[in-house]
């Protein structure tokens, strides 16, 4: 007897957060300035200096549109590092850029690539989609997640930013799928869910910090719940 088809053809992923995590930045840019070029940083001075670079680069990421704004959006990081970071000062822009990059570390989620492969294998078609600048294609690739998606779309090339509901549909559109036979699945009440439903998509809210849900309909702790809620008779 076949199997039952499932209730989607298509999933949609937020990729930070959700798909992959960032490594606290701070330790490894101690390290690589330490080891590098003998400069020894404060571990307090050096967390608030990348937490002031990260804020100015979610302020900013969408001008990274292509190689070439991306090179100059990761400078201009590099310059909000070396104004927190007094002891750097001899440090010309490319070094500190370098050190910068040395530092963003980025990991799959270990409940990413199964749950990736077991979507695909059922015939869905799986799309990334984030607020992130041209590099995330590599990211992915490098972390072993891009394969397994049909596409990926991101905020700095299409110009939208989530929880606009058109990056949304600009995802549905390289798929080929409707919204209504569509799920989305993010780590963020406001931008994801939101602007997942906005769009007309099933959205649900992956938890994996035990958050207040809000007004989330539909809540998971692990991708690997995800698995059961789009495939009925996998559970």
């Amino acid at each position: 007897m076949a199997a039952p088809a499932p209730r989607h053809r298509a999933v949609l992923f937020d990729a930070l957060g959700t798909l992959v995590a960032l490594e606290p930045p701070w330790p490894l840019l101690r390290r690589t300035l330490r080891d590098r070029h003998g400069i020894e940083i404060p571990e307090q001075e050096a967390k608030e200096a990348m937490l002031a670079e990260m804020s100015y680069y979610r302020d900013h990421h969408a001008e990274g549109s292509d190689a070439a704004s991306l090179a100059d959006l990761r400078r201009r990081c590099a310059a909000v590092l070396r104004e927190r970071l007094p002891d750097a000062g001899s440090l010309g822009l490319e070094e500190l850029t370098e050190a910068l990059l040395d530092a963003l570390r980025f990991t799959p989620y270990p409940d990413a690539a199964p749950t990736l492969a077991a979507l695909r294998s059922a015939g869905l078609r799986l799309a990334v989609v984030s607020n992130w600048d041209c590099s995330l294609r590599s990211v992915l690739a490098e972390v072993g997640l891009a394969a397994a998606v049909v596409a990926v779309v991101v905020s700095a090339e299409v110009g939208i930013q989530k929880p606009d509901p058109r990056i949304f549909g600009a995802a549905l559109t390289a798929l080929r799928r409707t919204a209504e036979e569509s799920l989305f699945v993010g780590d963020s009440i406001e931008v994801d869910v939101a602007g997942a439903r906005a769009a007309g998509l099933r959205a649900v809210l992956l938890d994996r910090a035990t958050m207040p849900a809000g007004g989330a309909s539909e809540r998971i702790f692990s991708l690997a719940d995800l698995v059961a809620l789009v495939l009925p008779s996998a559970a």
